[in-house]
């Protein structure tokens, strides 16, 4: 964990400007043309699974879940999840997923996934999900395409299209 004086807090909609410029600096405009904004596109993310980390008043961190479909079952997507490139390897990203996941598992939701590292995510329990068991809106790295049971057995019957839950 960290040393700084770091408060995890639900997402309020007046962190909206400062999480967008966040996310900007750390991924730049071609983040938008990626699979997994493909899916957040025009749905709106779950305040109460999403979280920012702040360093007094300053904004450091951010991570967001939305609900989507993967063949007809309800699944959470994580992400993004962005932290400020000069608070980085602080345990930050570790302690915004750790609030996500709890609260999604506190509302009852029983899978997570995310299109992202596996071996900074497999820290937090996620795994690789089998290959060809889940396609994406476009082009993605299937090495890259991650879950996390938040029930046992939850991802045993889960396979097929993500797509956008409305």
């Amino acid at each position: 964990m960290t040393s700084l004086p770091l408060t995890i807090l639900h997402e309020q909609p007046a962190d909206g400007p400062a999480i967008e410029r966040l996310q900007e600096r750390a991924f730049g405009p071609g983040r938008y043309a990626r699979s997994a904004y493909r899916l957040r596109e025009g749905v709106a993310f779950d305040p109460q699974l999403s979280f920012t980390a702040q360093v007094g008043t300053l904004l450091v961190g951010s991570n967001r879940m939305t609900p989507i479909t993967i063949g007809g079952a309800s699944v959470q997507l994580l992400g993004p999840l962005v932290v400020d490139p000069a608070f980085m390897n602080r345990g930050i990203g570790r302690a915004l997923i750790h609030a996500s996941l709890e609260a999604a598992a506190a509302a009852g939701h029983r899978l997570v996934m995310l299109v992202g590292d596996e071996p900074y995510y497999a820290r937090m329990g996620f795994a690789r999900i089998p290959e060809g068991r889940v396609t994406m809106p476009g082009p993605v790295d299937p090495a890259r395409m991650l879950w996390r049971e938040l029930a046992a057995g939850a991802a045993e019957t889960v396979g097929g299209r993500a797509w956008k839950a409305f």
